[in-house]
């Protein structure tokens, strides 16, 4: 099957990243378990809008952009590597700013990550995939409208909310086993 899995978030601890960046930089004591809205990073980080978090986070000449800092997390790459062995395809759908683009290709290497196509897409129902994992709330709910015929992973996570046609994903472990016993035409 073709997996569509999203990066932030789901594959890649974005809040640890940058609070960690943020530490080193201001020296503030943020913890990933402080996040518990989509769009609040700004205010937990001291900035005046969601903007000038953007343009903080966007990096500068003495240090490469949040996308860079981001560590993986536990068993996520570990899940994706076992998934291709069973020969399922790993796609990689993921949305990023235009400045963002080499950093996040460079993490991809960095990290070794099994992917056999990366898609950076603000639609990521136009990437055509037989499972899609995700994290963000306004992207479920386009998956779960354009693309009802698919199954749709929700990692669930403090920052989203459950959307009625998705599964509910806890952990790694379980999107394999969920994987393991699902085939592309469960769902369509």
């Amino acid at each position: 099957m073709r997996l569509g899995i999203d990066l932030d978030g789901v594959v890649a601890d974005f809040n640890a990243g940058w609070m960690k960046l943020h530490a080193d930089e201001f020296g503030s004591e943020l913890r990933p378990e402080m996040v518990d809205r989509w769009d609040g990073l700004h205010q937990l980080g001291g900035f005046a809008d969601n903007s000038a978090f953007w343009r903080w986070a966007r990096g500068s000449e003495e240090r490469a952009s949040i996308f860079r800092h981001l560590e993986p997390y536990p068993g996520a790459i570990d899940s994706l590597r076992l998934l291709r062995k069973r020969k399922h395809r790993i796609v990689i759908v993921t949305t990023k700013p235009n400045w963002a683009r080499v950093d996040t290709f460079r993490w991809l290497a960095d990290h070794d990550l099994p992917s056999n196509e990366v898609h950076l897409a603000d639609r990521k129902y136009e990437v055509d995939c037989d499972v899609y994992l995700d994290d963000a709330p306004h992207v479920l709910d386009e998956l779960v409208e354009h693309r009802s015929d698919r199954m749709i992973c929700r990692f669930v996570r403090p920052w989203n909310r459950p959307v009625v046609g998705t599964v509910d994903i806890q952990s790694w472990d379980q999107f394999v086993e969920v994987i393991g016993s699902s085939r592309p035409t469960d769902h369509r």
